[in-house]
Protein backbone atom coordinates (compact mmCIF):
# COMPACT_ATOMS: atom_id res chain seq x y z
CA UNK A 1 0.00 0.00 0.00
CA UNK A 2 1.40 3.37 -1.07
CA UNK A 3 -0.48 5.93 1.01
CA UNK A 4 -0.44 8.88 3.34
CA UNK A 5 -2.53 8.19 6.44
CA UNK A 6 -3.96 11.30 8.13
CA UNK A 7 -5.29 11.16 11.69
CA UNK A 8 -8.23 13.56 11.96
CA UNK A 9 -8.15 15.84 15.02
CA UNK A 10 -11.08 15.77 17.43
CA UNK A 11 -11.48 19.55 17.08
CA UNK A 12 -13.43 21.14 14.25
CA UNK A 13 -11.55 21.89 11.05
CA UNK A 14 -9.56 25.11 10.94
CA UNK A 15 -6.86 26.76 8.84
CA UNK A 16 -4.15 26.44 11.49
CA UNK A 17 -5.29 23.11 12.88
CA UNK A 18 -2.48 20.51 12.73
CA UNK A 19 -2.99 17.04 11.29
CA UNK A 20 -0.94 14.06 12.40
CA UNK A 21 0.13 11.92 9.46
CA UNK A 22 2.36 9.05 8.48
CA UNK A 23 3.42 7.83 5.07
CA UNK A 24 4.04 4.34 3.82
CA UNK A 25 5.33 2.75 0.63
CA UNK A 26 4.49 -0.93 0.17
CA UNK A 27 5.58 -3.40 2.83
CA UNK A 28 8.45 -1.28 4.24
CA UNK A 29 6.27 0.20 7.01
CA UNK A 30 5.87 3.90 7.77
CA UNK A 31 8.56 6.17 6.41
CA UNK A 32 7.95 9.29 8.49
CA UNK A 33 5.33 11.00 10.59
CA UNK A 34 4.73 14.53 11.75
CA UNK A 35 2.02 17.03 12.64
CA UNK A 36 1.43 19.95 10.26
CA UNK A 37 -1.48 22.07 8.96
CA UNK A 38 -3.43 20.66 6.03
CA UNK A 39 -1.74 23.02 3.54
CA UNK A 40 1.70 21.65 4.52
CA UNK A 41 0.85 17.97 4.26
CA UNK A 42 3.31 16.26 1.86
CA UNK A 43 2.10 15.18 -1.55
CA UNK A 44 1.52 11.48 -2.07
CA UNK A 45 3.65 9.52 -4.50
CA UNK A 46 2.30 8.73 -7.93
CA UNK A 47 -0.44 6.15 -7.63
CA UNK A 48 -0.75 6.74 -3.86
CA UNK A 49 -3.88 7.53 -1.87
CA UNK A 50 -4.84 9.60 1.16
CA UNK A 51 -6.55 7.68 3.95
CA UNK A 52 -8.26 9.54 6.79
CA UNK A 53 -8.54 7.90 10.24
CA UNK A 54 -11.46 8.81 12.52
CA UNK A 55 -10.49 8.76 16.25
CA UNK A 56 -12.14 6.11 18.37
CA UNK A 57 -13.45 8.76 20.77
CA UNK A 58 -15.67 10.26 18.04
CA UNK A 59 -17.29 7.03 16.86
CA UNK A 60 -20.14 5.02 18.30
CA UNK A 61 -21.02 1.51 17.14
CA UNK A 62 -24.43 -0.07 16.69
CA UNK A 63 -25.50 -3.50 15.51
CA UNK A 64 -28.72 -3.54 13.49
CA UNK A 65 -30.68 -6.12 11.55
CA UNK A 66 -31.58 -4.89 8.10
CA UNK A 67 -35.11 -5.55 6.82
CA UNK A 68 -35.53 -7.99 3.97
CA UNK A 69 -34.75 -6.47 0.60
CA UNK A 70 -32.44 -3.79 2.07
CA UNK A 71 -28.75 -4.29 1.36
CA UNK A 72 -25.70 -2.17 0.70
CA UNK A 73 -26.43 0.05 -2.27
CA UNK A 74 -30.19 0.16 -1.74
CA UNK A 75 -31.75 3.54 -2.47
CA UNK A 76 -33.61 3.60 0.87
CA UNK A 77 -30.71 2.33 2.99
CA UNK A 78 -29.86 5.66 4.66
CA UNK A 79 -33.48 6.34 5.65
CA UNK A 80 -33.83 2.77 6.96
CA UNK A 81 -30.69 3.13 9.12
CA UNK A 82 -31.91 6.46 10.53
CA UNK A 83 -35.21 4.86 11.46
CA UNK A 84 -33.57 1.83 13.08
CA UNK A 85 -31.16 3.93 15.18
CA UNK A 86 -33.46 6.82 16.05
CA UNK A 87 -34.10 5.59 19.60
CA UNK A 88 -30.43 4.73 20.22
CA UNK A 89 -28.89 8.07 19.23
CA UNK A 90 -28.66 11.19 21.40
CA UNK A 91 -28.70 13.60 18.44
CA UNK A 92 -30.99 13.81 15.47
CA UNK A 93 -30.07 11.13 12.89
CA UNK A 94 -30.00 13.78 10.14
CA UNK A 95 -27.13 15.55 11.96
CA UNK A 96 -25.06 12.37 12.17
CA UNK A 97 -23.15 10.45 9.56
CA UNK A 98 -23.96 6.73 9.36
CA UNK A 99 -21.70 4.21 7.67
CA UNK A 100 -22.46 0.56 7.01
CA UNK A 101 -19.87 -2.12 7.70
CA UNK A 102 -18.16 -4.03 4.87
CA UNK A 103 -19.90 -7.29 5.87
CA UNK A 104 -23.16 -5.84 4.53
CA UNK A 105 -21.97 -6.36 0.96
CA UNK A 106 -21.86 -10.11 1.62
CA UNK A 107 -25.60 -10.18 2.36
CA UNK A 108 -25.46 -10.49 6.18
CA UNK A 109 -28.73 -9.53 7.83
CA UNK A 110 -27.11 -8.11 11.03
CA UNK A 111 -24.45 -5.54 10.34
CA UNK A 112 -22.38 -2.95 12.19
CA UNK A 113 -23.06 0.74 11.73
CA UNK A 114 -20.51 3.43 12.64
CA UNK A 115 -21.89 6.80 13.72
CA UNK A 116 -20.10 10.16 14.00
CA UNK A 117 -20.84 13.88 13.73
CA UNK A 118 -21.54 14.70 10.09
CA UNK A 119 -20.49 18.36 10.10
CA UNK A 120 -17.20 17.55 11.88
CA UNK A 121 -16.27 14.85 9.35
CA UNK A 122 -17.40 16.88 6.34
CA UNK A 123 -15.39 19.87 7.54
CA UNK A 124 -12.13 17.89 7.73
CA UNK A 125 -12.67 16.22 4.36
CA UNK A 126 -13.32 19.61 2.75
CA UNK A 127 -10.25 21.09 4.45
CA UNK A 128 -8.03 18.32 3.09
CA UNK A 129 -9.56 18.65 -0.37
CA UNK A 130 -8.97 22.41 -0.31
CA UNK A 131 -5.32 21.66 0.45
CA UNK A 132 -5.27 19.40 -2.64
CA UNK A 133 -5.15 16.28 -0.50
CA UNK A 134 -8.35 14.55 -1.58
CA UNK A 135 -9.20 11.64 0.72
CA UNK A 136 -9.66 8.28 -1.00
CA UNK A 137 -10.98 6.39 2.02
CA UNK A 138 -12.13 7.12 5.56
CA UNK A 139 -11.46 4.38 8.11
CA UNK A 140 -12.13 4.04 11.87
CA UNK A 141 -9.20 3.99 14.29
CA UNK A 142 -10.67 0.77 15.74
CA UNK A 143 -13.43 -1.36 14.25
CA UNK A 144 -15.33 -4.54 15.16
CA UNK A 145 -13.10 -7.48 14.28
CA UNK A 146 -13.61 -11.23 14.00
CA UNK A 147 -10.09 -12.22 15.05
CA UNK A 148 -8.43 -12.57 18.45
CA UNK A 149 -9.54 -10.50 21.41
CA UNK A 150 -7.35 -7.38 21.58
CA UNK A 151 -6.74 -5.05 24.51
CA UNK A 152 -5.34 -1.78 23.14
CA UNK A 153 -4.09 0.86 25.56
CA UNK A 154 -3.72 4.30 23.99
CA UNK A 155 -2.98 7.77 25.29
CA UNK A 156 -5.75 10.28 24.71
CA UNK A 157 -5.12 13.84 25.91
CA UNK A 158 -2.51 12.45 28.28
CA UNK A 159 -4.94 9.95 29.81
CA UNK A 160 -4.64 6.18 29.18
CA UNK A 161 -7.67 4.63 27.49
CA UNK A 162 -8.49 0.92 27.02
CA UNK A 163 -9.98 -0.10 23.66
CA UNK A 164 -11.23 -3.71 23.43
CA UNK A 165 -11.97 -5.27 20.02
CA UNK A 166 -12.35 -8.74 18.52
CA UNK A 167 -13.32 -12.00 20.13
CA UNK A 168 -16.78 -12.05 21.70
CA UNK A 169 -16.96 -8.28 22.21
CA UNK A 170 -19.93 -6.38 20.96
CA UNK A 171 -18.36 -3.86 18.63
CA UNK A 172 -15.69 -1.59 20.10
CA UNK A 173 -15.53 -1.20 23.88
CA UNK A 174 -13.83 1.99 25.12
CA UNK A 175 -13.01 2.43 28.83
CA UNK A 176 -10.64 4.51 30.93
CA UNK A 177 -7.65 2.47 32.07
CA UNK A 178 -8.50 2.11 35.74
CA UNK A 179 -8.99 -0.84 38.06
CA UNK A 180 -12.61 0.15 38.57
CA UNK A 181 -13.26 0.31 34.84
CA UNK A 182 -11.89 -3.21 34.35
CA UNK A 183 -14.78 -4.48 36.44
CA UNK A 184 -17.06 -3.45 33.54
CA UNK A 185 -15.35 -5.90 31.16
CA UNK A 186 -17.67 -8.89 30.62
CA UNK A 187 -16.53 -12.01 32.43
CA UNK A 188 -17.13 -14.02 29.26
CA UNK A 189 -14.00 -12.46 27.77
CA UNK A 190 -11.72 -14.00 30.37
CA UNK A 191 -11.53 -17.41 28.73
CA UNK A 192 -10.44 -16.16 25.32
CA UNK A 193 -6.96 -15.78 23.98
CA UNK A 194 -6.08 -12.12 24.45
CA UNK A 195 -3.42 -9.96 22.81
CA UNK A 196 -2.27 -6.87 24.69
CA UNK A 197 -0.90 -3.75 22.97
CA UNK A 198 0.04 -0.38 24.38
CA UNK A 199 1.67 2.85 23.29
CA UNK A 200 5.14 3.37 24.81
CA UNK A 201 4.12 6.33 27.01
CA UNK A 202 1.36 4.34 28.74
CA UNK A 203 2.91 0.85 28.58
CA UNK A 204 4.11 0.83 32.19
CA UNK A 205 0.75 1.98 33.47
CA UNK A 206 -1.00 -0.67 31.30
CA UNK A 207 1.11 -3.50 32.73
CA UNK A 208 0.35 -2.35 36.29
CA UNK A 209 -3.40 -2.24 35.74
CA UNK A 210 -3.76 -5.27 33.47
CA UNK A 211 -1.17 -7.38 35.30
CA UNK A 212 0.07 -8.55 31.91
CA UNK A 213 3.05 -7.94 29.66
CA UNK A 214 2.06 -5.78 26.70
CA UNK A 215 3.50 -5.42 23.21
CA UNK A 216 4.53 -1.91 22.26
CA UNK A 217 2.87 -0.24 19.29
CA UNK A 218 3.26 3.34 18.18
CA UNK A 219 0.49 5.63 16.98
CA UNK A 220 1.75 5.62 13.35
CA UNK A 221 1.80 1.81 13.38
CA UNK A 222 -1.77 1.78 14.66
CA UNK A 223 -2.88 4.21 11.95
CA UNK A 224 -1.33 2.00 9.29
CA UNK A 225 -3.21 -1.00 10.67
CA UNK A 226 -6.44 1.02 10.52
CA UNK A 227 -5.71 1.99 6.88
CA UNK A 228 -5.59 -1.71 5.98
CA UNK A 229 -9.10 -2.31 7.31
CA UNK A 230 -11.79 -3.02 4.68
CA UNK A 231 -13.91 -0.19 6.08
CA UNK A 232 -14.75 3.03 4.23
CA UNK A 233 -16.89 5.51 6.13
CA UNK A 234 -17.26 7.82 3.11
CA UNK A 235 -20.77 6.69 2.26
CA UNK A 236 -24.11 8.18 1.22
CA UNK A 237 -23.83 11.98 0.85
CA UNK A 238 -20.08 11.91 1.63
CA UNK A 239 -19.51 9.71 -1.41
CA UNK A 240 -20.19 11.07 -4.90
CA UNK A 241 -22.13 7.92 -5.82
CA UNK A 242 -22.09 4.23 -5.05
CA UNK A 243 -20.90 3.53 -8.59
CA UNK A 244 -17.96 5.93 -8.26
CA UNK A 245 -17.21 4.43 -4.87
CA UNK A 246 -16.88 0.97 -6.39
CA UNK A 247 -14.81 2.33 -9.25
CA UNK A 248 -12.55 4.04 -6.72
CA UNK A 249 -11.93 0.84 -4.78
CA UNK A 250 -11.37 -1.11 -7.99
CA UNK A 251 -8.96 1.57 -9.22
CA UNK A 252 -7.02 1.44 -5.95
CA UNK A 253 -6.78 -2.34 -6.21
CA UNK A 254 -5.41 -2.31 -9.75
CA UNK A 255 -3.15 0.61 -8.90
CA UNK A 256 -1.61 -1.42 -6.07
CA UNK A 257 -1.36 -4.44 -8.33
CA UNK A 258 0.41 -2.43 -11.03
CA UNK A 259 2.70 -0.35 -8.82
CA UNK A 260 3.20 -1.93 -5.41
CA UNK A 261 6.36 -4.04 -4.92
CA UNK A 262 4.21 -6.85 -3.52
CA UNK A 263 2.41 -7.10 -6.85
CA UNK A 264 5.60 -7.49 -8.89
CA UNK A 265 5.44 -11.34 -9.03
CA UNK A 266 1.81 -11.11 -10.21
CA UNK A 267 2.76 -8.63 -12.92
CA UNK A 268 5.65 -10.77 -14.17
CA UNK A 269 3.44 -13.84 -14.04
CA UNK A 270 0.76 -12.10 -16.12
CA UNK A 271 3.31 -10.99 -18.72
CA UNK A 272 4.80 -14.49 -18.88
CA UNK A 273 1.34 -16.04 -19.25
CA UNK A 274 0.51 -13.60 -22.05
CA UNK A 275 3.74 -14.41 -23.89
CA UNK A 276 3.12 -18.16 -23.55
CA UNK A 277 -0.45 -17.76 -24.84
CA UNK A 278 0.68 -15.76 -27.88
CA UNK A 279 3.46 -18.25 -28.63
CA UNK A 280 1.02 -21.17 -28.28
CA UNK A 281 -1.51 -19.56 -30.62
CA UNK A 282 1.18 -18.90 -33.24
CA UNK A 283 2.52 -22.48 -33.00
CA UNK A 284 -0.99 -23.93 -33.26
CA UNK A 285 -1.79 -21.72 -36.27
CA UNK A 286 1.47 -22.75 -37.95
CA UNK A 287 0.69 -26.45 -37.40
CA UNK A 288 -2.85 -26.06 -38.80
CA UNK A 289 -1.55 -24.25 -41.88
CA UNK A 290 1.07 -26.97 -42.48
CA UNK A 291 -1.56 -29.69 -42.13
CA UNK A 292 -3.90 -27.98 -44.61
CA UNK A 293 -1.10 -27.40 -47.10
CA UNK A 294 -0.01 -31.04 -46.81
CA UNK A 295 -3.58 -32.25 -47.48
CA UNK A 296 -3.95 -29.94 -50.48
CA UNK A 297 -0.61 -31.11 -51.85
CA UNK A 298 -1.66 -34.75 -51.36
CA UNK A 299 -4.95 -34.23 -53.21
CA UNK A 300 -3.20 -32.44 -56.08
CA UNK A 301 -0.57 -35.17 -56.31
CA UNK A 302 -3.24 -37.89 -56.36
CA UNK A 303 -5.13 -36.04 -59.13
CA UNK A 304 -2.12 -35.49 -61.38
CA UNK A 305 -0.83 -39.06 -60.87
CA UNK A 306 -4.23 -40.64 -61.57
CA UNK A 307 -5.08 -38.36 -64.47
CA UNK A 308 -1.83 -37.20 -66.13
CA UNK A 309 -3.77 -35.15 -68.69
CA UNK A 310 -4.68 -32.65 -65.94
CA UNK A 311 -1.89 -30.08 -65.97
CA UNK A 312 -3.38 -27.27 -63.84
CA UNK A 313 -4.92 -28.07 -60.45
CA UNK A 314 -7.51 -25.51 -59.31
CA UNK A 315 -10.01 -27.54 -57.28
CA UNK A 316 -8.69 -31.08 -56.89
CA UNK A 317 -11.89 -32.79 -55.58
CA UNK A 318 -14.11 -31.21 -58.28
CA UNK A 319 -11.64 -31.92 -61.08
CA UNK A 320 -11.27 -35.53 -59.93
CA UNK A 321 -15.05 -36.00 -59.90
CA UNK A 322 -15.31 -34.67 -63.45
CA UNK A 323 -12.54 -36.96 -64.70
CA UNK A 324 -14.21 -39.97 -63.09
CA UNK A 325 -17.52 -39.05 -64.75
CA UNK A 326 -15.82 -38.86 -68.14
CA UNK A 327 -14.23 -42.30 -67.58
CA UNK A 328 -17.60 -43.84 -66.69
CA UNK A 329 -19.24 -42.31 -69.72
CA UNK A 330 -16.44 -43.56 -71.97
CA UNK A 331 -16.65 -47.07 -70.55
CA UNK A 332 -20.45 -47.23 -70.49
CA UNK A 333 -20.58 -47.87 -66.74
CA UNK A 334 -23.72 -46.84 -64.91
CA UNK A 335 -23.36 -44.10 -62.30
CA UNK A 336 -25.68 -42.81 -59.62
CA UNK A 337 -26.67 -39.94 -61.89
CA UNK A 338 -27.91 -42.18 -64.68
CA UNK A 339 -31.56 -42.97 -65.32
CA UNK A 340 -31.55 -46.65 -64.37
CA UNK A 341 -30.36 -46.32 -60.72
CA UNK A 342 -32.77 -43.45 -60.08
CA UNK A 343 -35.78 -45.36 -61.47
CA UNK A 344 -34.76 -48.43 -59.47
CA UNK A 345 -34.66 -46.37 -56.29
CA UNK A 346 -38.05 -44.84 -57.11
CA UNK A 347 -39.60 -48.24 -57.73
CA UNK A 348 -38.39 -49.53 -54.37
CA UNK A 349 -40.29 -46.81 -52.52
CA UNK A 350 -43.44 -46.40 -54.65
CA UNK A 351 -44.38 -49.97 -55.47
CA UNK A 352 -45.23 -51.59 -58.80
CA UNK A 353 -48.77 -50.22 -59.13
CA UNK A 354 -47.69 -46.77 -60.30
CA UNK A 355 -47.99 -45.84 -63.99
CA UNK A 356 -46.16 -43.09 -65.91
CA UNK A 357 -47.20 -40.95 -68.87
CA UNK A 358 -43.75 -39.55 -69.70
CA UNK A 359 -40.14 -39.58 -68.53
CA UNK A 360 -37.67 -36.76 -69.20
CA UNK A 361 -33.98 -36.95 -68.37
CA UNK A 362 -32.30 -33.52 -68.58
CA UNK A 363 -28.87 -32.64 -67.14
CA UNK A 364 -28.99 -35.38 -64.54
CA UNK A 365 -32.53 -34.50 -63.46
CA UNK A 366 -35.43 -36.91 -64.03
CA UNK A 367 -38.93 -35.54 -64.60
CA UNK A 368 -41.76 -38.04 -64.19
CA UNK A 369 -45.29 -37.25 -65.37
CA UNK A 370 -48.39 -39.23 -64.64
CA UNK A 371 -47.62 -40.41 -61.10
CA UNK A 372 -50.82 -40.30 -59.11
CA UNK A 373 -49.39 -38.89 -55.87
CA UNK A 374 -50.98 -36.79 -53.21
CA UNK A 375 -49.07 -34.36 -51.06
CA UNK A 376 -48.64 -36.85 -48.15
CA UNK A 377 -47.38 -39.60 -50.49
CA UNK A 378 -45.00 -37.18 -52.22
CA UNK A 379 -43.57 -36.10 -48.85
CA UNK A 380 -43.14 -39.74 -47.74
CA UNK A 381 -41.41 -40.73 -51.01
CA UNK A 382 -39.16 -37.65 -50.87
CA UNK A 383 -38.03 -38.62 -47.38
CA UNK A 384 -37.24 -42.18 -48.40
CA UNK A 385 -35.37 -41.07 -51.53
CA UNK A 386 -33.34 -38.60 -49.51
CA UNK A 387 -31.95 -41.50 -47.47
CA UNK A 388 -30.76 -42.95 -50.79
CA UNK A 389 -28.93 -39.78 -51.73
CA UNK A 390 -31.68 -38.30 -53.94
CA UNK A 391 -33.83 -35.20 -53.68
CA UNK A 392 -37.42 -35.22 -54.92
CA UNK A 393 -40.25 -32.73 -55.11
CA UNK A 394 -43.75 -32.61 -56.61
CA UNK A 395 -44.67 -29.65 -58.80
CA UNK A 396 -48.20 -29.96 -60.22
CA UNK A 397 -48.33 -33.32 -62.04
CA UNK A 398 -44.54 -33.54 -62.48
CA UNK A 399 -42.25 -35.30 -60.00
CA UNK A 400 -38.59 -34.09 -60.06
CA UNK A 401 -35.73 -36.32 -58.87
CA UNK A 402 -31.97 -35.65 -58.82
CA UNK A 403 -28.93 -36.44 -56.71
CA UNK A 404 -28.32 -34.47 -53.50
CA UNK A 405 -26.10 -31.45 -54.20
CA UNK A 406 -26.67 -31.56 -57.94
CA UNK A 407 -27.96 -28.50 -59.72
CA UNK A 408 -30.87 -29.41 -61.95
CA UNK A 409 -32.46 -27.77 -64.92
CA UNK A 410 -35.03 -25.05 -64.95
CA UNK A 411 -37.74 -25.04 -62.31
Amino acid sequence: MNAMVVYLPTAAAGVTLAYDFTRTAGAEGHNDHASVPAALLPATARGGEVVAVVPAALLSWHSVELPKGIRAGSARLQLVLQGLLEDQLLDEPTQLHLALGPAASAGDARVWVAVCDKSWLRGHLEALETADRRVSRVVPEFAPETGFLRFNVISEAGLPQLIITGGATKGVMRLPLTTAALALVPKTLGGEEIMFFAEPEVAERAEQILQRTVDLTTRPQRWLEAARLPWDLAQFDLASSSRLHKVKRLTNFFRALLQAPAGRPARWGFVLLLVIQLAGINIWSWQVQNTLQARRAGLSSTLTQTFPQVKLVVDAPLQMERELTLLRQASGAVTGRDLEPVLSALGSVTGADQSLNAIEFVSGEIRLKGLQLGAPDAARISGQLQRKGLTARLDGDTFFIQQVGQTGGPR
